[in-house]
């Protein structure tokens, strides 16, 4: 991965707004409902095209596609490995358990459920998961990511997200009756030797393997709200066992682990803080810790990587740019939050600036306005050469 070696170069979390008529047709097409192939095809690429070229015009070092022909950053997985079934329930966040008020106005912002991807019923785990052997719809994405990448400039770096068998776990859970899997390890160790076959066409592909893994810090406010932060830690104990897993063929510095807190608006006031996680987190074989920092709930945590440091061979992601909220910030504040980070990370080259989520994790959930979204990325390059200017002089 690429280092802040003379500059603070950046980078951002993964989903970028997809066009309307793409997130029509892909909400449609994990309904089942029929679509036109060639016009999905054709509104990926346009859409590819799109995002490819946002990036590069608000001067990001390192970008990825979008993850625009996904209809989630965590359910896709069940157009790619079998076993997935019927329909389950997650509970519900503690922010609308606790604020009814704050849920209200949640449903009346999101909409009618008939135009949503699947977030909170996504599918079960009912028998034993198997990746698609032919790697078809991975192979599928990286060559329409390749063929847009051959239309222009060329990135100084290009990576590809991929579901951790974490968050794949804890958002298709495990059907009661499976008779595959008579307990969660053992579906949390079975998906991840299935998703290792993902990640590791990734990487061959020449790209950085960003893992999404919100389950490490999210999951302790909806799977774990009502559980003892013992138990949820030991829970995230096993993500990390699965992680490392996964990756066994890869090495460490060609991976960088996304963990956050989800992006949703919301208060967030039962959050786990990241000084707990840390410990945990730095046991994962990557080389890089993509964490939320721009976030009124989250920022102060940045000291918290002065009592517990970083690795040596690890890179911080700090974000400083909130995905939630049309504020568009300032690039001095900015410039502030990616010098806070180096001074507790205490080493400039070992800091990337990026975004605290992606702008668009499912299709037909964006809450930023696709214009103030890049707005937000061309602001993170104006905040990240003003630091540059205070660090290096």
């Amino acid at each position: 991965m690429r280092t802040s070696r003379d500059r603070i170069i950046t980078t951002h979390t993964g989903s970028l707004p997809r066009t309307q008529a793409l997130s029509k047709l892909l909400v449609q097409r994990e309904q089942g409902r029929a679509i036109d192939g060639a016009e999905f095809d054709r509104q990926v690429a346009e859409c590819l095209d799109g995002v490819i070229r946002g990036q590069l015009d608000a001067g990001l070092d390192s970008i990825n596609n979008g993850e625009v022909p996904r209809v989630g950053f965590s359910t896709y997985v069940t157009e790619r490995m079998t076993g997935f079934g019927g329909e389950g329930r997650r509970k519900p966040a503690l922010d609308m358990q606790r604020f009814p008020g704050y849920a209200a106005h949640m449903a009346r912002q999101i909409g009618v459920s008939e135009d949503l991807a699947k977030v909170w019923n996504t599918p079960l785990a009912q028998r034993a998961v198997q990746y698609d052997p032919t790697l078809a719809g991975v192979n599928a994405e990286l060559a329409s990511f390749s063929t847009a990448l051959a239309g222009g400039a060329q990135p100084a770096e290009t990576f590809m997200t991929a579901a951790s068998p974490g968050v794949v776990t804890t958002t298709m859970l495990r059907a009661d009756d499976n008779p595959d899997y008579p307990t969660d390890r053992d579906y949390v160790l079975a998906v991840a030797r299935e998703m290792k076959r993902e990640y590791e066409a990734i990487v061959a592909a020449g790209h950085v393997l960003q893992l999404d893994a919100p389950d490490l810090a999210m999951e302790r406010v909806i799977m774990f709200g009502d559980a003892d932060l013992g138990t949820f830690l030991e829970r995230v104990e096993l993500h990390v066992e699965a992680i490392n897993l996964a990756l066994e063929n890869i090495p460490a510095d060609r991976v960088r682990l996304h963990v956050c807190w989800g992006n949703w608006q919301g208060p967030h006031q039962d959050d786990v803080p990241v000084a707990e996680l840390l410990p945990i987190l730095y046991r994962a074989k990557v080389g890089a810790l993509s964490i939320p920092l721009g976030n009124p709930r989250h920022e102060h945590e940045t000291v918290s990587f002065k009592t517990h440091p970083l690795p040596d061979h690890m890179l911080l992601l700090p974000g400083v740019i909130d995905v939630t909220t049309n504020y568009l910030e300032h690039p001095e504040v900015v410039a502030n939050r990616i010098c806070a980070s180096v001074e507790a990370v205490g080493d400039r080259e070992r800091i990337v600036a990026g975004t605290d989520c992606g702008f668009g994790t499912f299709a037909s959930y964006e809450f930023v306005a696709q214009d103030v979204a890049w707005a937000k990325l061309k602001a993170l390059s104006e905040g990240a050469a003003i630091a540059t200017r205070r660090l290096w002089g």
